[in-house]
């Protein structure tokens, strides 16, 4: 399944990543999640089950990303006998692509500085 953020090993520690783009897109853990379980699924419906969010919270991630990218980030086939199912365009693709290499780059960036602040955190109770 998607991963939400990136843990740090051995600890309850992750690292959450927002990206806030020129053109008022904002990119996330939850919508990259979305985009990745419906490249997985094949199915919007099937993203939302996947990930516990309804189908119109599913289609409103989707939708907030084409309307804010200015262009699709999942294309769709209608249902029937011969079924339906979605799948990420390029720019779909690319979002999820670089989503992860961005998180995974301040992940590593941050290593030393969450390793050595969660030293100083009392744990929980």
């Amino acid at each position: 399944m998607a991963k939400a953020a990136t843990r740090q090993p051995g600890s309850g520690t992750r690292l959450s990543i927002r990206l806030d783009l020129d053109r008022g897109a904002r990119i996330g853990p939850g919508k990259v999640a979305v985009l990745e379980a419906i490249a997985q699924t094949g199915s919007i419906s099937a993203a939302g089950r996947a990930l516990r969010i309804s189908y119109r919270r599913t289609w409103q991630l989707v939708e907030d990303l084409n309307a804010s990218l200015g262009a699709p980030v999942v294309t769709t086939a209608a249902g029937g006998s011969g079924g339906g199912g979605a799948s990420l365009t390029e720019l779909g693709q690319a979002v999820v692509t670089r989503y992860r290499a961005i998180e995974a780059a301040c992940a590593a960036a941050a290593h030393a500085d969450l390793t050595a602040l969660q030293a100083v955190v009392a744990p929980p109770a």
